[in-house]
């Protein structure tokens, strides 16, 4: 029962910080304000929203995705990010409990997932955001005592070290912040944990990019953002990873 009412905790909670953070993307991306006295309004008829126009995924639903104002469309990014968001959260409590784990994977995927909106909005990733989740994870760390932050050390300056070494080998083909990002995430996850992260990423984007190019969407020299796909390589392992390793004879380290 505790558990269950945990993940329903965790899934409300997880489509709000969605749709929060799908605000804060948008409005970084076009220099808006996000905090502060700034309203949430309709960006068709500038009406203010009142609380029963943004309870995530429940409001979309019943307003058929229209404004209540106006009648233009909201757009179905709205609903997509408060119900990964939701998807996301619930899977983390179901996996890992009331635990310390369970704090750092949720840090982790804030980062990750604010991470990501911007590089799909605008290809563009900031910094302050993975080096924030990153030094957040790292405190979360020093509740399994120096061998845990050491751990996460190390995850950073892996994370960090193998995406720099694409960037000179690709020269240039590739940007600093998948840098920062792989580090802030590496905080979190550790060493172990940030090699399988990056190896999933990388597989499912290639993936991905192959049936993209199968079905003629883009060509082969198209460039794709990459930290969604980062993004979804670090939840698997966020989700999987200790079992991935064990198969393999290798034990992640704490909390995992």
């Amino acid at each position: 029962m505790e558990r269950w009412v945990l993940m329903m905790f965790c899934v409300c909670f997880g489509a709000a910080m969605g749709s929060f953070l799908n605000v804060v993307a948008e409005r970084s991306c076009v220099g808006r304000q996000w905090w502060g006295s700034e309203r949430s309004r309709c960006s068709s008829c500038g009406q203010v929203l009142r609380w029963r126009d943004l309870v995530p995924v429940v409001s979309w639903i019943a307003l058929g995705g229209r404004c209540r104002y106006c009648g233009a469309p909201i757009g179905w990014s709205c609903l997509l990010t408060e119900g990964t968001g939701a998807l996301v959260g619930g899977l983390l409590a179901w996996r890992w409990g009331a635990s310390p784990a369970l704090l750092l994977a949720a840090t982790a995927c804030a980062g990750l997932f604010l991470s990501s909106l911007t590089d799909l909005y605008d290809r563009s990733v900031h910094d302050v955001v993975p080096l924030a989740s990153g030094a957040a994870a790292l405190l979360l760390r020093l509740l399994g005592g120096t061998g845990a932050l050491v751990d996460g050390l190390l995850g950073v300056a892996l994370g960090f070290a193998v995406i720099a070494l694409l960037i000179a080998l690709s020269r240039g083909g590739m940007g600093w912040g998948d840098g920062t990002l792989m580090a802030g995430t590496g905080a979190a996850l550790g060493w172990k944990l940030t090699i399988l992260a990056l190896y999933l990423g990388f597989m499912i984007g290639g993936v991905v990019a192959l049936l993209l190019i199968a079905l003629g969407k883009v060509r082969r020299k198209d460039a794709l953002p990459l930290v969604p796909f980062l993004a979804l390589g670090s939840v698997v392992t966020l989700l999987a990873g200790p079992q991935i390793l064990a198969f393999i004879g290798i034990s992640a380290a704490w909390p995992w």
